[in-house]
């Protein structure tokens, strides 16, 4: 059960290049598939997870400006997308959103070394 993408996939075409800034940050691959997929107009998770930090990602230059704006509906998905029921999903989840945590903190880090 795929649901459509809540927005254009164009609008979702980066910025800059994101193949330095996302190295060797943590959840880099989920990351660089949830970009992928959003561009593509996937709804994956990975895609949920880049929705998420659309606000961060769109700071950093990694999609353009004019993806539409987040809202609170891409939690809901990326818990509606996750296989299981009960805490198993609820855990699931929680471990994704602070694997996204981890990294809009370490891209925020290095775009301010990056920046001066």
């Amino acid at each position: 059960m795929s649901s459509p993408p809540p927005s254009d996939p164009q609008s979702w075409n980066s910025a800059r290049p994101a193949a330095d800034l996302l190295e060797g940050l943590p959840g880099e691959a989920l990351l660089r598939r949830g970009l992928a997929d959003a561009r593509a107009g996937r709804g994956t998770i990975p895609a949920c997870q880049v929705r998420i930090a659309q606000r961060r990602l769109s700071q950093a230059g990694l999609i353009a400006g004019d993806s539409p704006p987040p809202t609170g509906e891409a939690e809901l998905e990326l818990h509606r997308r996750l296989p299981g029921e009960g805490d198993d999903a609820y855990s699931r989840c929680h471990a994704l959103l602070r694997e996204l945590v981890s990294f809009e903190s370490a891209l925020e880090h290095r775009c301010q070394r990056r920046n001066g």
